[in-house]
């Protein structure tokens, strides 16, 4: 008995002395946490940072503890590509989640591929990931399925003649082109094109154009404030035809800063977070989306957002790779392309190496603002 005892005390401690001795796993983090952009990155630094901290209560990933290095690159390009250097050749981390922009991971992307380090995007355009970058995946839909599934809503409302009006960034430009193609496709036809800047205040001037060209529908593609300032400025020249937002403003801030009456009625492409609690009970993300909801709202007193999912999904993808592959570069590189059936936040992904992205239709539901809040559309 007495044997068997020192025996099995003598597992235990080998067992945690080789949890204390196993490497962590260091992972950098890109995120907009301040500037016009934080309404994106502080969501998904917070969610990384509450992620970490539950596995590492858990014992790490495979006994190996997490160790979390973010920073703000406020939304800029030029910080972005200083902290991305600054994450691999000083921090030496394993991969990196984010940035939050577009235009951030376009400038990042050359050095991910160049160091050989995984780089999970949290930003939308279609072209972070196509073509296919061996390093390089994201975790929001690509754009184009948002524009698919903002068309096919306005092809059974038969609103055939569309005025589009886009932000002058990566985010609106990536938008126009794959929203015109598509639409292009599919008979529709633009009749306004118009563009504002991202630190525009006002659209009337825009507006006024696409009031004249007398459209069945208006499509505004950005990330806010400019959505919600198009938003307002709609209710105020009294143009009276159903207004699309893009999935770029699927949070509850874009209502706030819109105001609920001049949102009243706005419609958009949302990952299903938003309206998670009108889910029908069979729908496969419905349980991770819950849990995520409630651990955020436990850890900050606020409810889970879109944005931060994308950020949950990176981490996500990272700790299964780690688990089925190791934890270099090179295998959770390997390992996330080949992640499949992976239930996540913004969607169940299915990656491969033409698809660097993994998700499809089923990742958005088409919403609308109903008395300050998101409903399904029906």
């Amino acid at each position: 008995m007495v044997k068997k005892l020192v025996s099995a005390m003598f597992i235990v401690i080998l067992t945690a002395t080789a949890a204390l001795a196993a490497p962590s796993i260091r992972i950098g983090a890109l995120f907009a946490v301040t500037g016009p952009a934080s309404f994106l990155g502080e969501p998904e630094r917070k969610t990384l940072e509450m992620l970490v901290k539950d596995i590492n209560s858990k014992g790490g990933i495979k006994g190996s503890i997490v160790e979390l290095v973010v920073y703000d690159t406020q939304g800029d390009a030029t910080k972005a590509v200083q902290l991305a250097n600054k994450l691999i050749k000083n921090d030496k981390v394993v991969a990196i989640i984010g940035p939050s922009t577009t235009g951030e991971t376009m400038a990042v992307i050359p050095i991910a591929e160049k160091e050989q380090i995984p780089l999970i995007s949290c930003a939308a355009g279609i072209k972070i990931t196509d073509p296919v970058k061996k390093w390089v995946f994201k975790t929001p839909a690509n754009d184009h399925v948002a524009a698919d599934k903002i068309l096919i809503h306005a092809a059974k409302m038969k609103q055939k003649n569309l005025a589009l009006i886009t932000v002058s960034d990566s985010f609106g430009a990536s938008g126009r082109e794959q929203f015109k193609a598509l639409a292009a496709k599919k008979g529709f036809k633009i009749v306004a094109d118009e563009v504002y800047g991202p630190k525009d205040t006002d659209m009337t001037a825009q507006l006024t154009k696409i009031k004249a060209a007398k459209p069945d529908a208006i499509v505004c593609w950005g990330t806010n404030p400019g959505p919600a300032l198009v938003t307002r400025n709609v209710k105020q020249l009294a143009i009276n035809v159903p207004l699309y937002q893009s999935h770029g403003v699927a949070s509850k801030k874009y209502i706030e800063l819109a105001g609920a009456d001049n949102a009243e009625g706005v419609m958009l492409p949302a990952g299903k977070l938003t309206v998670f609690d009108k889910l029908p009970a069979k729908d496969p993300q419905l349980k991770v989306l819950k849990a995520y909801d409630q651990a955020y709202r436990q850890e900050y007193n606020v409810e889970a957002s879109t944005f931060g999912g994308y950020a949950y999904d990176g981490f996500q993808l990272i700790v299964n790779a780690v688990k089925t592959s190791g934890a270099t570069p090179e295998a959770i590189r390997n390992g996330i392309e080949k992640a499949k059936k992976m239930v996540g936040v913004s969607g169940v992904f299915n990656m491969s190496p033409a698809d660097h992205n993994g998700l499809d239709l089923s990742a958005f539901e088409m919403v609308k603002v109903s008395r300050g809040d998101w409903v399904l559309i029906k």
